[in-house]
């Protein structure tokens, strides 16, 4: 799968729930899943129920768009978490919450992770007081997140802070001072995942 270049809109609509891929417009009536729930394309016909392949693919295919990685990353950070210990779909949704442009978006930093990505690759956040603008970095526990301390920079976040409206997670704090910073507290567990998904079926799909 490349990059999606068209309305992202129509992927909620596809998965069938908010990916909340375009911020604070996802918690308005124009989000466009309340407007028009049903999946896109003109002509809507009768669909036929869902194959067991097909149920196990649109799992997979709803976290990459809400993480926004691709076919290759996300196999990647497949592999990854089959090496590690314990539950190998705990551990994959584990590392894709560990991004760095998830994490600076789950912490308001940006309303949207595509806007995170933005931030991070144009160098406005720093990690541990390097600058670091690699958005697949993956956060440790202890990590310090901090703006650059340069008006195009706050400007940019303090202006995605006044429009948050959702809760920090647990694993992760944030100090709202002149210049925001945000600490990893620890490594994020399956209550801090925000998207309902079935793992089970990913690693079934990927495994075979």
């Amino acid at each position: 799968m490349g990059r999606i270049t068209g309305p992202v809109c129509r992927l909620c609509r596809r998965d069938g729930l908010k990916l909340f891929l375009k911020g604070s417009r996802c918690d308005t009536p124009k989000c466009a899943i309340e407007r028009r729930p049903s999946p896109p394309g003109m002509v809507q016909k009768r669909r036929s129920k869902p194959t067991d392949y097909g149920i196990h693919l649109r799992e997979k295919q709803k976290v990459k768009h809400f993480y926004g990685v691709l076919e290759r990353q996300f196999r990647t950070y497949f592999s990854r978490a089959e090496r590690g210990k314990g539950n190998t779909g705990e551990s994959l949704m584990s590392l894709l919450e560990r991004r760095l442009d998830n994490v600076v978006h789950r912490l308001g930093f940006a309303p949207s992770r595509a806007a995170a990505r933005q931030l991070v690759m144009h160098g406005h956040i720093t990690i541990n007081g390097a600058k670091l603008d690699v958005p697949s970095y993956l956060v440790k526990a202890g990590d310090l997140l901090r703006v650059k301390n340069r008006a195009k920079s706050l400007q940019l976040v303090h202006a995605a802070l006044a429009e948050f409206r959702r809760d920090v997670p647990e694993f992760l704090s944030r100090g709202d001072g002149p210049i925001p910073e945000g600490r990893v507290d620890r490594l994020p567990a399956t209550e801090d995942v925000s998207i309902p998904v079935q793992a089970n079926l990913i690693i079934e799909l990927c495994s075979k």
